[in-house]
């Protein structure tokens, strides 16, 4: 039998090899078939309950990855209501600025296990009295991976921040871009876009590209909580956010005429699923040069309080809110990628998480976490035909 000792270092060394040896195990295994990932955001609220729940789900469906499309924790207006019923009134506002990121990683990150996860970030992780320099600090870990790191050292345009990256898996080339700010992408990042997407044009390794981000593109079906601002946003700042969104949409719309190649694009922010978020008249409007529709969801649905869905969507249109969930994504071998909203529930939260909190509150997170009855009005922009 192995002494206290003994069995503490074994323990121990368990820890450093998960900690540190993870990147390693992500990297591509050779597939015959199809394989899955999985995507949402927006987790502030009750995402310590209703991430395990969605981690619970993803784990039984064997996927490559987890992508996070950003805002964390709520860091503005307040504290997170899991965090106020697993502390109440012992939590000050300066601990839960302090504390709110550990949380994040502790009980919802952690939730995945082995399952590598990627990182986008939200307009949520630069409240609080956070900046980005911060946040690219604390999630260094996520950002900064070797796998991360050696696709960064053949980009050309090089980027300027690890807030932004790209990854292969398969023939697929995953984007996750960085849009904030309210201002939108910055100059640098559409150009270092523009450079990988250059790249895989010319790489026919690669035939599918999924780029994914926190704020949808302007004039999506979603277009009063988008990059086209709202009705509060200066307008100097709403017209960079949707001059910059609309050159990333032309540049992915040219890219996919002009190879034939798939794109897929990704966003969360409105709290509630949608799909074929970019079947608009102005995108529809195709005799206008670099309009087209682009296949495009929408998935805030990590615990953020929901949102109303917007006024007068099509029939045909699948929408949901007051839904917790995530996207489960089937890759083909074509790289043809078929995406399907999972629901979660609370038989999904693991009974870890059911030590933690009363079943009242874990009811209230999945059927009374309601926000604000009525989406913002949409901005000028989103009537621009």
């Amino acid at each position: 039998m192995k002494s206290p000792t003994k069995r503490a270092s074994a323990l121990c060394a368990l820890f450093f090899f998960l900690l540190f040896c993870r990147p390693a195990l992500a990297q591509d295994k050779p597939q015959p078939g199809p394989w899955r990932f999985a995507v949402s955001g927006d987790s502030r609220n009750c995402g310590d309950v209703v991430v395990p729940a969605i981690a619970a789900s993803v784990l039984r469906h064997d996927v490559a990855f987890y992508w996070h499309l950003g805002d964390f924790r709520l860091m503005k207006g307040g504290i997170d209501e899991d965090l106020t019923a697993r502390y109440g009134t012992d939590l000050s506002s300066d601990d839960y600025h302090r504390d709110a990121w550990g949380d994040f990683i502790t009980h919802q990150l952690a939730a995945f296990g082995l399952v590598p996860v990627y990182l986008g970030i939200g307009n949520h992780e630069l409240y609080g009295g956070k900046t980005l320099a911060d946040y690219v600090s604390q999630f260094a870990y996520w950002l900064d991976t070797p796998e991360l790191r050696r696709r960064r050292a053949a980009d050309n345009p090089p980027s300027d921040s690890l807030s932004y990256y790209h990854w292969r898996k398969q023939h697929v080339d995953f984007i996750s871009l960085d849009n904030a700010a309210e201002e939108g992408f910055s100059r640098a990042q559409l150009r270092w876009l523009e450079g990988v997407l250059e790249n895989d044009r010319k790489d026919s390794a690669v035939l599918t590209i999924v780029v994914g981000m926190h704020r949808a593109l302007p004039n999506s079906l979603a277009c009063g909580h988008s990059m086209n601002g709202d009705v509060v946003t200066p307008a100097d700042i709403a017209a960079q956010s949707v001059t910059s969104g609309r050159r990333c949409y032309q540049d992915l719309l040219r890219w996919q005429k002009q190879t034939r190649k798939r794109v897929y694009v990704l966003a969360s922010h409105s709290h509630f699923f949608m799909e074929r978020v970019f079947e608009t008249p102005y995108w529809q409007n195709t005799e206008i040069p670099d309009r087209g529709v682009l296949p495009g969801w929408i998935v805030g649905t990590a615990g953020a309080k929901r949102y109303a869905l917007p006024d007068a969507l099509p029939k045909d249109i699948r929408a949901k809110t007051d839904v917790a969930g995530y996207l489960l994504a089937t890759v083909n071998p074509d790289g043809e990628i078929a995406f399907d909203f999972r629901e979660v529930t609370p038989d999904d939260v693991p009974p870890e998480t059911r030590k933690e909190f009363s079943n009242e509150f874990i009811s209230a997170c999945f059927l009374e976490n309601k926000g604000s009855p009525r989406p913002a009005p949409p901005p000028p922009s989103c009537f621009e035909k």
